[in-house]
């Protein structure tokens, strides 16, 4: 957390990748969606592939480990969990809906 006693965010990108323009958009997610709960959304450069994001300090993802990069739910739904639990984002929490079929079955 800030001095402020807000949140942190910290996305660490690899340069020689070009990824400033993709860690830049997530921040921009991010700022969005999370407002004035976040102090600060911090851009890292960095070098030898690295993209990661962490959530005041503790590490929620790592391209190398997670196999690639969030999608900008998945990452706010990763940063709502260290936040805010209980925090509802609205669409981009939505669960997969039962098809009609399966919710007009007779159960007898």
């Amino acid at each position: 957390m800030s001095a402020s006693g807000k949140h942190c965010i910290r996305i660490t990108y690899c340069t020689q990748c070009q990824w400033l323009l993709r860690a830049g958009w997530m921040a921009q997610e991010l700022l969005s969606t999370f407002g004035t709960d976040l102090g600060e959304v911090t851009l890292v450069p960095g070098t030898g592939g690295i993209f990661t994001v962490s959530c005041n300090e503790a590490l929620i993802w790592d391209r190398k480990r997670d196999g690639g990069f969030p999608d900008a739910a998945k990452l706010k739904q990763l940063v709502r969990d260290v936040i805010d639990p209980d925090r509802d984002l609205g669409h981009s929490d939505r669960k997969v809906h039962v098809s009609r079929e399966q919710t007009s079955k007779d159960p007898a």
